[in-house]
């Protein structure tokens, strides 16, 4: 007998403290003890968990007026810059901008040591924020300066707002060179000394609805401890790439965009990192409910990390200079063991993302729709997936001088 279930069922079942809801590390046992046709029949709900290093992450905040009224056209943080031209008194904080005075990598490798993603979980853990604002004046908004001291209980506003998170599947990157390099996927060690990767693998929420069957626009996920939603598909969104028999894609591919109230997240999910040599971000929490409509769905779920593959990539010459290169695939049951084998060689794994945490978040989430807190949501429209006519555009190498219609040049 096939199974069928709608989001209402499930739902309904939720209310009643009836529903089934397993994390997608225990789906595996599951299948392997009763069937894919029987779980499936079980199962309401699986839930994911991710946690890493998300530098496409930032906050909207509305900080309310001063007195008297100000159009802010420059807004530091704690001294990180937020970016204002937007309305009066709003700003767009991105967690891998840094202060005006870092010395970046003047000093190589720089250190990096404060940004934009530690001035968010500065703000979600209610820290006091100074704020500096400058502006030029205005008949409406005469005030030219701010500087004052803030928390996140004193703003109207403050919302995540993140361009791409969850990236389903990634490279396992290393270093072809002969001296250590300094990367976003961290330090990697000359003569590949190392193998560094970041993702929860089966835990991993794309992995898990490989084709974007029920995350989609309006669903509802777990957000940096919090409730959030997905916005739209993230930014870099390249779906139609090779893909393994079971659908899931070897490489980078799909991506998020997530949005929620930052006043409701915690600051456990929401953590600011440095990267030596590369730069500041923020690591993110993001846990995905999916409703197990089907047993397609179920045998998505069931996913293991042995049959999870990912691209080895030389982020010395390959990666920084698009050089295409086939260094094979690696697989994250191996990735995870804590070394891998390439071309004859043992090489330690150096994970970027944590899995304890994600499997942490896959577990709250779980609770959360056993007591009922938690329902899902309908996507009210699909992000593109496999068959999408999409194409992965690099920046046009032109002369930046064009020149206009009317003749006239123009500098972009």
């Amino acid at each position: 007998m096939s199974v069928k279930k709608s989001y209402e069922e499930i739902n309904e079942k939720i209310r009643r403290g009836e529903a089934v809801v397993v994390t997608a590390e225990e789906v595996i046992g599951i299948v392997a003890e009763k069937g894919y046709a029987k779980a499936a029949q079980e199962i309401d709900v699986v839930t994911t968990g991710t946690f890493g290093p998300m530098c496409s992450s930032g906050a909207f905040i509305n900080f309310g007026h001063s007195n008297p009224r100000i159009k802010m056209k420059k807004v530091w943080l704690n001294g990180v810059e937020a970016y204002s031209g937007i309305a009066a008194v709003d700003a767009y904080i991105g967690a891998a901008q840094l202060p005006e005075n870092d010395p970046e990598n003047k000093v190589f490798p720089g250190r990096f040591s404060y940004g934009g993603g530690h001035v968010i979980h500065d703000l979600v853990a209610r820290r006091e924020i100074r704020l500096e604002a400058t502006a030029y004046g205005t008949d409406c908004y005469p005030n030219k300066k701010v500087d004052t001291i803030i928390t996140l209980d004193d703003v109207n506003d403050a919302f995540l707002f993140n361009p791409r998170n969850a990236y389903q599947n990634y490279n396992c990157a290393i270093n072809l060179g002969d001296r250590t390099i300094y990367t976003y996927m961290g330090i990697l060690k000359p003569k590949v000394g190392n193998a560094s990767y970041s993702s929860a693998g089966q835990l991993s929420p794309l992995l898990n609805d490989p084709y974007y069957r029920t995350i989609g626009i309006g669903t509802r996920i777990f957000l940096g401890g919090g409730v959030g939603y997905v916005a739209w598909n993230g930014t870099q969104h390249h779906p139609n790439v090779p893909r393994g028999e079971n659908g899931v894609p070897l490489g980078g591919a799909g991506t998020l965009a997530l949005i929620g109230d930052l006043k409701q997240m915690d600051p456990d999910w929401l953590v600011g990192l440095s990267f030596i040599g590369y730069g500041a971000t923020m690591a993110v929490g993001i846990g995905i409910p999916i409703p197990i409509l089907d047993e397609d769905m179920l045998h998505y779920t069931a996913v293991k990390d042995e049959d999870l593959y990912c691209p080895i990539v030389d982020y010395c010459e390959g990666y920084p200079y698009s050089k295409p290169m086939d260094l094979g695939l690696v697989n994250y049951k191996d990735l995870k063991s804590g070394k891998i084998i390439f071309r004859g060689k043992e090489i330690v794994t150096t994970p970027q993302s944590s899995y304890p945490r994600a499997r942490k978040i896959a577990s709250i989430l779980k609770e959360w729709i056993q007591r009922g807190q938690f329902e899902l949501t309908e996507p009210v429209a699909n992000i593109p997936s496999a068959d999408a006519d999409i194409v992965f555009k690099s920046i046009p190498e032109r002369n930046s001088r064009t020149t206009n219609s009317d003749g006239g040049n123009r500098r972009n």
